[in-house]
């Protein structure tokens, strides 16, 4: 498992990151995720901070990602954007080299070979050890997997939504990973906070979806058709004694392609229960219902009888 810091330094101050970056340590993790966009660099500055202070940073993964910028374009992959974006990620971590480097979205106006040359550069200046992207397509992974082989550049992982209620990685990115050997590594493993139950009749005055910066990002999991699968989340988890968050969370770290599960939490108290899904093993039976209840709908051609195995296609 990964701690996920993008509310550090906004909707999480500093005393509490580092309460939560005590217990994650404590508990066993290693792997730490932030971006320059997160609180606009501050994540990154409490990051690096905490592990200089603690003195840890050789037992640490440090990744984090370039790329997003401010309107009206959304994503700059330029070869100028994102080597200052590295040097600028570096000097807030206070660390020489990021030990994986992420492209946070594709930029459809840069060419991926002027991106990927600068990638390879900053590579081979020791800048990063591993290179991975965030929100792609699977054509775009597909062709980034693809000249990352030509230019010797080590990609390893994409980081995209998954969850119980956001499915959709499996239609054509999860069988893109696993033919390649490369890791999902899931952001919102709690649908946005919707799995944790909370929202299920209304919408607290503290939570993410009554704050004026989240509230349509939480809006779209709040949909009939997925009320039902939170519902269904609910009764498994009371099955089994464990909370809602628990269940999830151990569902989808147990999914094939997945390498390691983003946590976020706001406070200490929440990121406690997300640790404690790690000795958390659903039942097969279980594990199946869920899979069922939230199933993506997936059509031709990437399912049906376009992907069947050649010995069962008479």
């Amino acid at each position: 498992m990964a701690l996920g810091t993008m509310t550090w330094g906004r909707d999480t101050d500093e005393p509490e990151a580092r309460s939560q970056y005590k217990a994650f340590i404590e508990a066993g993790g290693n792997f730490l995720d932030t971006a320059d966009t997160y609180a606009k660099g501050v994540s990154e500055e409490l990051v690096g901070q905490i592990i200089a202070e603690i003195g840890n940073r050789d037992s640490i993964f440090i990744a984090t990602k370039a790329v997003k910028v401010e309107l009206p374009r959304m994503y700059n992959a330029s070869a100028i954007h994102i080597t200052d974006a590295l040097d600028a990620s570096l000097n807030r971590l206070g660390v020489d080299h990021v030990d994986l480097w992420q492209m946070h979205g594709w930029d459809s106006i840069t060419p991926i070979d002027e991106t990927l040359r600068a990638v390879s550069n900053l590579y081979s200046q020791g800048k990063f050890r591993y290179f991975g992207i965030s929100n792609y397509a699977a054509w775009q992974t597909a062709l980034v997997i693809s000249e990352c082989k030509n230019l010797n550049i080590p990609f390893i992982s994409a980081q995209h939504e998954y969850s119980l209620l956001a499915r959709g990685v499996e239609r054509e990115l999860i069988p893109l990973l696993e033919n390649q050997d490369k890791a999902l590594l899931p952001w919102s493993p709690l649908g946005r906070g919707v799995l944790t139950a909370k929202y299920r009749f209304g919408t607290p005055v503290d939570s993410r979806a009554a704050s004026k910066h989240f509230s349509s990002f939480i809006q779209e999991h709040l949909t009939e058709d997925k009320a039902r699968i939170v519902d269904a989340l609910v009764t498994a988890a009371e099955g089994i004694g464990r909370t809602p968050a628990e269940t999830a969370i151990a569902w989808l770290r147990d999914r094939p392609g997945v390498g390691s599960v983003i946590l976020g939490a706001r406070n200490l108290a929440q990121l406690k229960i997300l640790l404690s899904s790690d000795n958390l093993v659903l039942p097969q039976e279980l594990n199946n219902a869920l899979s069922d209840v939230s199933a993506p709908h997936s059509s031709y051609p990437e399912s049906g009888w376009a992907q069947l195995p050649k010995d069962r296609g008479n």
